[in-house]
């Protein structure tokens, strides 16, 4: 399982949100650029980065994630407003590993579906969960379909994974959070990256063993330290098989 340390953007700092609201940041004092070489030096090797200002439509942090790009040496997977061609095809030609897309993806698929055709294992679709259902337009806005139905509407694209984030993760239920994710994780063929259910190392093997899980996102509780990053990564690496004794 890959894990994805996570920097969220805001103003040019680092800040985390809870249940999406934008209004009401919690806010890092860590230089980003600097964070994201120290999820690098722990021997991370993707990092995720989400543009806050990008998904609010009042500014951007690109020159920011550029540096990011640039001077970490990891590959650098980005969300966050992203919703036209010319975007896609910007970051791409910036040296991003991956794009996260979510409303253009439910708001234009034909679109989103011939980029994932151009750039294979390239982009990741989002899918929102807000009380179950579809969440647009950085989180606030719900959609007709139902997640199931939007993730088997891209079955035969080639996405490098499907990323489902349950925005209700700060309620105190984990045993419903992971079923969630099981069952919308049952519902694609895609690989799944996990994001909002991380709170503890415990969370980490948990998810390990929920089928069709390729990864996680760890922000907050990086940030918080209530999760160490190198621990984490040993946690998600492949157990060794157990080998026969002959006698």
């Amino acid at each position: 399982m890959i894990i994805y340390p996570t920097l969220e953007l805001q103003n040019g700092r680092c800040v985390t949100l809870r249940r999406g609201r934008l209004e009401e940041p919690s806010i890092w004092h860590v230089d980003p650029v600097e964070t994201a070489q120290s999820f690098a030096e722990a021997g991370a090797e993707w990092i995720h980065v989400t543009d806050f200002d990008a998904v609010d439509g009042k500014g951007e942090n690109a020159a920011l994630i550029a540096d990011i790009i640039k001077h970490t040496g990891c590959s650098v997977q980005v969300a966050g407003g992203i919703r036209t061609r010319d975007m896609v095809e910007n970051w791409i030609e910036k040296g991003v590993g991956r794009l996260v897309l979510g409303t253009i993806a439910a708001r234009d698929p034909d679109m989103v579906k011939e980029l994932a055709n151009r750039y294979p294992d390239q982009i990741v679709l989002a899918a929102d969960i807000w009380q179950g259902k579809l969440m647009t337009d950085g989180w606030r806005n719900p959609v007709a379909i139902t997640p199931e139905d939007f993730l088997a509407s891209y079955a035969d694209i080639p996405l490098a994974s499907v990323l489902i984030t349950d925005i209700d993760s700060d309620i105190d239920q984990p045993d419903a959070q992971l079923g969630l994710l099981s069952k919308l994780a049952a519902a694609t063929r895609h690989q799944v990256i996990a994001a909002g259910t991380v709170h503890d190392l415990d969370d980490v093997a948990r998810l390990k063993y929920i089928p069709n899980i390729a990864g996680t996102l760890i922000g907050r509780a990086l940030f918080s330290k209530n999760v160490d990053l190198g621990e984490a990564l040993a946690v998600a690496r492949p157990a060794p098989e157990a080998k026969a004794e002959f006698i």
